[in-house]
């Protein structure tokens, strides 16, 4: 079970998940008798709690209509079954004495154990939940883009909004030889995380090296980063809308970093013309974004010690509330040629199926 049981918890839409135990009909036969189906509940039992020691209730669903016993009378029969296997008699013990060694008791209140059976076109016996991933199948929500650079924040991001139902790509900014080839490895492989997830990830690995200089010689340095952020937005607002995308996910929280106050985000969401910005870490504190990289299996590589191209030229003391009639002013400095380079940019990428 193990191994499909790893998977599963993989399966966006799957909120539980009951290893079971099928019994198939031969051919035209009906269903075991009630006796027979009393042997099957103990030896299913005796399999799967050989230790006995507990409480526990038979629940039965009676989905074959044509069964001659009601549910009830199944839930009697197959406990009385139980009982006889693990105690040597039908006799239940008393609630609040010692079980002795090996033996089971009937708590139809407050079992440890409810042993689920489904009478269908087969038997299936079942006494366990696992927790699925819960949410909304891939796909079934449309299609979106995430920025994606090797932090903690924005598989996380990636994760919650495909656990939605969002089909996900990527869209990754390498500045090389500032960010390393190792750099952008440990952003293919987070993508490959996620893919575990979805089923894969289109990355879309966007040269910003040309880009980020002359932001880098032309504009006031406190407001490098907000101006980055709004070319990386505007680049990857135009992928997606190349690819008929419904949105841009970003790892976010407000007043996380400076590039993340609410006046931060306003200057950044004005450049995206065509589709809303999802921000599902809006909220939370790093504490909770952190869990959750733990638990999607993500943490250990977004920890890994290798920069990406938001690391590289961070100002001293950068803008922490911008004006964005400011900022569009310095844009001016930039002129055409910052629009030839996003064309090139984005003409020159590099796509990888993960």
């Amino acid at each position: 079970f193990e191994e499909v049981i790893s998977a599963l918890k993989r399966v966006f839409g799957i909120t539980g998940i009951c290893p079971a135990v099928t019994y198939e009909r031969d051919g035209d036969a009906k269903l075991p008798e009630l006796g027979a189906l009393g042997k099957l509940a103990a030896q299913y039992m005796k399999q799967v709690y050989p230790e006995g020691g507990a409480s526990f209730k038979v629940k039965c669903r009676r989905v074959d209509k044509t069964y001659p016993q009601d549910s009830m009378e199944v839930d009697a029969a197959l406990g009385e079954a139980i009982l006889v296997a693990f105690n040597g008699s039908a006799e239940n013990p008393q609630k609040g004495t010692e079980l002795a060694p090996g033996q089971m008791r009937v708590d139809v209140h407050q079992p440890e154990i409810v042993l689920h059976v489904e009478l269908r076109e087969k038997v299936n016996f079942f006494s366990q939940e696992i927790k699925g991933p819960g949410g909304m199948p891939t796909g079934s929500s449309g299609r979106a883009m995430l920025l994606l650079s090797g932090g903690i924040d924005s598989p996380v991001a990636g994760y919650l909004i495909a656990r939605r139902g969002a089909e996900v790509d990527a869209v990754y900014f390498h500045a090389p030889p500032y960010t390393s080839d190792r750099a952008k490895q440990k952003v293919v492989d987070l993508a490959g995380i996620l893919a575990g997830y979805t089923g894969g990830v289109r990355l879309h690995v966007v040269n910003f090296t040309e880009i980020q200089l002359y932001i880098y010689e032309k504009c006031p340095h406190e407001e490098l980063t907000i101006i980055m952020r709004r070319y990386m937005m505007r680049i990857a607002d135009r992928i997606a809308g190349e690819e008929k995308m419904l949105g841009l996910i970003t790892g976010e929280s407000i007043a996380q970093v400076a590039s993340q106050t609410m006046q931060s985000l306003m200057a950044t969401d004005e450049v995206v013309r065509d589709m809303p910005v999802y921000r599902p870490l809006i909220g939370f504190d790093k504490q909770d974004i952190v869990d959750i990289s733990l638990k999607i299996g993500a943490y250990e590589t977004s920890i890994q010690p290798y920069e990406d191209c938001c690391t590289i030229f961070v100002a001293k003391h950068p803008a922490t509330k911008p004006k964005c009639d400011v900022i569009r002013k310095h844009e001016e400095n930039l002129g055409e040629k910052i629009d030839e380079m996003v064309d090139r940019a984005i003409r020159e990428r590099e796509i990888i199926e993960v």
